[in-house]
């Protein structure tokens, strides 16, 4: 099946169309459009940053519901970065009451090149694929037609670039006021190339942030500077197993890094298929390699560089289900040989949960038991410093929590499609779920 709709999406332009039957003479009425449209399908589309507006619009022989336990036809939509830099959606559609026979699943490819309303055309095509099953079981089927335009033939995919992306990205920024200005330069330059047998990423980054001072008597300018260079390849070794390899470089005035150097042969086990990553993931990765610092200034240790041997496991769970998505992430690093008391531990988690009809618990979080600072600067951080956190400063912890209820009740509706004024009561924004 998803290949199926890989290959429809390719060739097919799919079109739902309402066309209400002209009344014949000495003929029972038929059921007003009104009346069919009562029996449609109750439709819970649950994803990330959808325009709701366009698919209302584009779609409107069913009724949306903005509640899972009011819907028939519960649409969840997650998403991953393909290897062009696009991005692959999986719409899982799960029947409910008196659909709950009926589950599909399709998918939809995007790509750079793609505008914002090719991507949401693309996606809506598919969505009116998806919920046909749940339409042809109502009255409403009576007046929608499936067709396609074109025609049909063989393909095979071609690409000139065999599959290499290249992303170059530059900003800048200014801002001010009597007593303050401020400024910054960023810029990345990237190359890909991902296969369901390979992946291989090299990427330069680069920025620079200064802010000056004059207030009274007090003047002071404070910069920052950064730049580094990463590189991964991970070879596939079936649904299950990855081998890999991890290359860094850095130079960064925060942390006290003049030049900094590590490579880590690394291996990676999946307990799930990496073919259902889109919904559940449960990794294990371990990293065992060399790395070098050279510092800009004495560290604490009286060091001015180091030579380690640095491994690393870290486990992953992540889960996207109807009730919600979790992610818990659980990593713990160390120095090798003479420096195993210098290790980092590092947790962190978010979960979004339905708990009762219109009752959602969002929860993220993250801590750090941090003992392997060998970069500290010695002596103290100025004023500035410490202020503008121009400098990593001693800590052996870490940490940050949110949590957020929110609470809907009212009409379970949402079919009415309504831009005036803009999305929220200040005028601004769209109509997004997330």
């Amino acid at each position: 099946m998803k290949k199926q709709a890989a290959i429809i999406l390719g060739a097919l332009s799919l079109v739902f169309v309402i066309s209400v039957p002209c009344a014949r003479p000495q003929e029972t009425a038929s059921p007003s459009l009104d009346e069919m449209k009562k029996t449609a399908p109750k439709v819970f589309v649950d994803g990330y940053r959808l325009d709701m507006n366009y698919i209302r619009t584009e779609i409107p022989f069913v009724n949306y519901v903005r509640d899972r336990k009011e819907a028939d036809v519960h649409v969840l939509i997650t998403q991953q970065g393909t290897g062009s830099g696009g991005r692959e959606y999986t719409l899982s559609f799960i029947g409910l009451n008196k659909y709950e026979d009926l589950k599909n699943e399709l998918k939809f490819y995007s790509n750079t090149v793609e505008t914002t309303d090719e991507v949401r055309k693309g996606l809506t095509q598919i969505l009116k694929l998806g919920l046909a099953p749940y339409l042809a079981r109502t009255p409403i089927s009576s007046i929608l037609n499936l067709g396609y335009n074109g025609k049909v033939k063989p393909t095979s995919v071609v690409d000139k670039w065999n599959f290499w992306v290249f992303n170059i990205s530059a900003r800048g920024r200014l801002n001010g006021e009597a007593s303050r200005k401020s400024n910054s330069i960023r810029g990345s330059f990237s190359i890909s190339r991902i296969t369901p047998e390979a992946k291989l990423r090299l990427s330069l980054s680069g920025n620079i942030d200064e802010s000056k001072f004059d207030y009274e008597d007090y003047k002071e300018t404070s910069s920052s500077k950064s730049r580094s260079f990463d590189g991964l390849y991970a070879k596939s070794l079936g649904e299950h197993w990855s081998l890999g390899m991890m290359v860094d470089s850095n130079y960064s005035t925060y942390s006290n890094i003049a030049f900094g150097f590590s490579i880590f042969p690394a291996v990676e086990f999946n307990v799930f298929p990496y073919s259902e990553s889109t919904r559940r993931q449960l990794r294990i990765l371990y990293r065992i390699g060399y790395n070098y610092d050279k510092y800009i200034e004495d560290t604490i240790y009286s060091k001015m560089s180091d030579t380690t041997i640095k491994q690393a496991l870290s486990v992953t769970l992540d889960f996207t289900e109807p009730w919600g998505n979790a992610e818990l992430s659980i990593e713990g690093s160390n120095y090798f040989l003479h420096r195993w008391e210098y290790t980092r531990f590092r947790v962190s988690g978010n979960l979004s949960l339905r708990l009762i009809k219109g009752l959602s618990l969002t929860v993220d979080g993250r801590y750090s038991a941090i003992h392997d600072q060998l970069n500290l600067r010695k002596g103290e951080a100025s004023v500035e410093e410490l202020l503008l956190r121009r400098t990593e400063l001693a800590s052996n912890y870490s940490y940050q929590i949110s949590v957020g209820l929110s609470f809907s009740f009212g009409s379970v509706y949402s079919n009415v499609v309504n831009p005036r004024f803009g999305g929220g009561f200040g005028g601004q924004g769209g109509d997004y779920y997330y």
